[in-house]
C-alpha cells in the first residue's frame, strides 16, 4: 500500500520533471544531459521538502542508492562537458 508521503514524493518528482521539460522546451534548450541534471536537482529538492522529522521509512533509506547513481551520472556529464571544452591537444 502506498503511503501518503510516498505518493506526495512521487507526485512532486513527476511535477518537477514535467515542469523541467516544459521550461527547457520553451527555452529551446532541451537536451538529455541538461534534463538529467535538472531532474537530479529536483530529486534532491523533493527529498528534502518531503523528509519526515522523526522516523525514516525503509523506502526513503533506499533513495540513498538512487542519489548515488545520480551523482555518478552527474560526474560523467561534467567530465564529458569539460573534455568538450578543452582544446584537442590536452588529452
Amino acid at each position: 500500500m502506498v503511503t501518503g508521503r510516498r505518493q506526495r514524493f512521487v507526485h512532486g518528482q513527476v511535477a518537477w520533471m514535467l515542469g523541467t521539460i516544459l521550461v527547457l522546451a520553451a527555452l529551446d534548450a532541451l537536451s538529455l544531459s541538461v534534463f538529467f541534471v535538472c531532474s537530479l536537482i529536483g530529486l534532491l529538492v523533493v527529498i528534502e521538502l518531503t523528509a519526515p522529522f522523526d522516523v525514516t521509512p525503509r523506502w526513503r533509506a533506499r533513495l540513498r542508492w538512487v542519489i548515488l547513481a545520480g551523482l555518478v551520472g552527474f560526474a560523467y556529464v561534467v567530465v564529458r562537458r569539460i573534455v568538450e571544452i578543452l582544446p584537442s591537444g590536452v588529452f
